[in-house]
């Protein structure tokens, strides 16, 4: 992800970039990208929030082709819209949207129950415990973002243990807009007690109950599912400097 230009007001250059140049703005925009991917998925930004292009240039202090790069990378993961006249927005999904990527997700993640339960190790239960521990303390601490966010990864380093690149791509894609699913319709039902289900299915996995791990992933992704509230969602104006601010400081994982 390069750009000849790499901050507001500086000079470009007409000669081509050294590779140390190029790779400094390929890590500049890599870290914009996260920055906002993951006020997205964290819900620091809701749905059919506006992004404009000259608040996150601001904000990130660089051009706005490098913002409008970063843009389009996220538009193309499904997480930005963006339209003529209209700019870039925070993607709204609809029911049936939302309805697809869950059907999407059990497709995917039921079927490789059998492939991860072949080859989980016992290393591999003692990190995925410790992902759960921290789900917990997350939860504890009424940190529903950092939650979401640990869910998202206990699920990720599941499909992890196969080993296959383009599984574990679609499954972060997937992940990512059931965030954006949860900001929209986000549930009115209470806790789903997802780190104990998380527990759960570990323990059916070192119980090598592969067929019963199948079924906990149905009945875990359909209640999900269920908790959600298909109404409306408020767009509330924002600080951007502010929010990647928070982001930037703490760190995004």
């Amino acid at each position: 992800m390069s750009d000849k230009q790499a901050g507001r007001g500086r000079s470009v250059s007409k000669l081509p970039a050294s590779g140390d140049e190029e790779s400094q703005v390929r890590s500049q925009d890599g870290d914009i990208y996260t920055s906002i991917y993951t006020a997205i998925v964290e819900h620091y930004i809701a749905p059919g929030t506006k992004l404009p292009e000259d608040a996150l240039a601001d904000s990130f202090h660089v051009s706005r082709t490098i913002i409008r790069k970063v843009l389009s990378n996220l538009a193309h993961d499904g997480l930005v819209t963006s339209a003529p006249k209209r700019g870039a927005r925070v993607a709204q999904p609809t029911v049936e949207e939302a309805k697809e990527v869950f059907e999407a997700r059990r497709i995917l993640e039921v079927a490789t129950i059998p492939l991860i339960a072949d080859m989980m190790t016992e290393r591999d239960i003692k990190r995925l415990r410790k992902q759960v521990q921290e789900q917990k303390k997350a939860e504890l601490a009424q940190d529903p973002r950092r939650a979401i966010r640990l869910s998202g990864q206990f699920h990720k380093a599941l499909i992890a243990i196969i080993g296959n690149t383009r599984l574990n791509e679609f499954l972060r894609n997937l992940i990512s807009r059931s965030s954006l699913i949860i900001a929209v319709y986000g549930s009115t039902k209470g806790d789903t007690r997802s780190c104990q289900d998380h527990d759960n299915l570990l323990d059916l996995f070192e119980a090598n109950k592969t067929d019963e791990c199948a079924r906990w992933m149905e009945d875990h992704l359909r209640d999900v599912e269920a908790t959600l509230d298909f109404g409306t969602n408020t767009v509330e104006a924002l600080d951007f400097a502010q929010v990647f601010g928070e982001i930037q400081a703490r760190g995004a994982d």
